[in-house]
């Protein structure tokens, strides 16, 4: 089964409660970060537009990125009907993304944002704001008990939700091994994994991701075809 088809079969797994900085939140197998008290939903690292930007540099990646990845984010949108939507930075692959977007996904993007309080968080990627969509442009924002930005922080900071470092969790059991995108979060602060279909990952064990969490609370939120697994750092593999 390839990694888009695996990203389709999991709107079928439930979502996991958990608490962050003394908020609630919900972890969703599509990758979404949901909060119910706030009606925002959260998403990191889209990255639109990866497949043009390579085309631009003579580089071919499959051209059905941007189209798949605005329809999993349509039906998150759709399952949890968020008020306000925040989008964690990297949400087009480069500066120019959203300027060049063929209209046919312009539109789509456009219609999904409709009726929204629509937030794009500057990322590393694109840190100017996107041409022709919409919406409002931050370094940072605080919603709740919460601080939203594109890359986290260097130190321990309660309450900061980032993206940027795509995580990911390796875990063996029986003899076998598998790796898949995961939620960090020691319950203080948190890194959504990248919703982009065509985005890699990082291995939560990786030097990028030490000091970011108390390392005797923190946990990868595995997601699975069936279910979102909790797992600690130190039972994971590298």
């Amino acid at each position: 089964m390839n990694a888009l088809a695996r990203r389709q079969r999991r709107t079928d797994c439930p979502a996991v409660e958990m608490q962050l900085a003394g908020g609630t939140v919900a972890c969703d197998p599509s990758g979404v970060l949901y909060a119910p008290s706030e009606r925002l939903l959260v998403v990191s690292d889209l990255h639109l537009e990866k497949g043009a930007a390579f085309a631009r540099r003579g580089m071919m990646l499959p051209p059905y990125d941007t189209a798949a990845t605005l329809a999993l984010l349509g039906a998150a949108l759709e399952r949890y009907d968020p008020l306000r939507v925040v989008c964690l930075g990297d949400s087009f692959h480069d500066r120019h993304g959203a300027a060049f977007m063929p209209a046919q996904f312009r539109e789509v993007l456009v219609r999904l944002m409709t009726g929204r309080d629509w937030i794009w968080i500057a990322g590393n990627h694109d840190p100017e704001p996107p041409a022709y969509v919409g919406g409002e442009t931050h370094e940072t924002i605080g919603v709740g008990p919460w601080t939203f930005r594109h890359e986290p922080s260097p130190s321990l900071r309660v309450g900061e939700v980032a993206g940027h470092l795509h995580p990911v969790a390796q875990v063996s059991a029986g003899g076998r091994s598998s790796r898949s995108a995961c939620f960090a979060s020691d319950g203080d602060r948190m890194i959504l994994p990248s919703f982009g279909v065509t985005t890699g990952g990082l291995n939560v064990l990786d030097r990028a991701f030490h000091g970011l969490f108390d390392p005797v609370r923190a946990k990868a939120y595995v997601i699975g075809i069936a279910r979102i697994y909790p797992i600690p750092f130190r039972s994971l593999c590298r």
